[in-house]
């Protein structure tokens, strides 16, 4: 047995203490770089904007102005049809769309897809709203309004003087949107 100095301690678990701090360290900095960078944007009055600015066209190509829906309140839907929770939720979006019609709200969807996929969908399922395709350069529109995975389907609800008043990542049900649109 080799002696050892009072106080002193040995070499090895000096380094694997530092080892352990610095491991520590780290992680911690990862969690914060990613809470930063994965959290949700809160969107701004420039995606907005920006939108009401945009032409885009609809599936049969024709132009569609987003101009036309400032003033009203807008329930954006970002989608795909090869997104299965997207497919799921359009037969309640269509019907929203008919029960506001009345009531100052619009609904437009936003294709991230071309417009001969969409075309194709649209044989089997029928959507009484305007759509707009957006191709994926959609999903930079859409992380401008919070959307920082970028993951579909995503819905923003703009109010008449242009504020981001909802948004939801995933699945959207019409109870959901009740709660958030106008009752008049």
């Amino acid at each position: 047995m080799t002696a050892s100095t009072p106080g002193s301690t040995p070499a090895p678990r000096s380094s694997l203490v530092i080892w352990i701090v610095v491991a520590i360290v780290a992680a911690a900095a990862g969690v914060l770089v990613a809470n930063f960078a994965l959290a949700p944007k809160q969107p701004s009055d420039q995606a907005v904007e920006s939108l009401f600015q945009a032409k885009m066209p609809d599936p049969s190509g024709a132009e569609l102005d987003l101009s036309k829906f400032r003033g009203k309140t807008l329930v954006v839907n970002f989608w795909a049809p090869w997104c299965g929770p997207c497919v799921e939720e359009m037969p309640e979006l269509t019907a929203l769309h008919g029960e506001y019609a009345q009531r100052n709200v619009e609904f437009i969807g936003i294709g991230i897809d071309s417009a001969g996929n969409i075309q194709e969908f649209l044989k089997k399922v029928p959507v009484k709203y305007p759509l707009a395709v957006a191709g994926f350069t959609g999903t930079e529109l859409a992380k401008s309004f919070g959307n920082a995975q970028g993951g579909l389907p995503y819905t923003v609800i703009i109010t008449p003087e242009g504020s981001v008043k909802y948004r939801k990542m995933g699945r959207v049900h019409a109870d959901e949107l009740r709660k958030e649109l106008p009752n008049t």
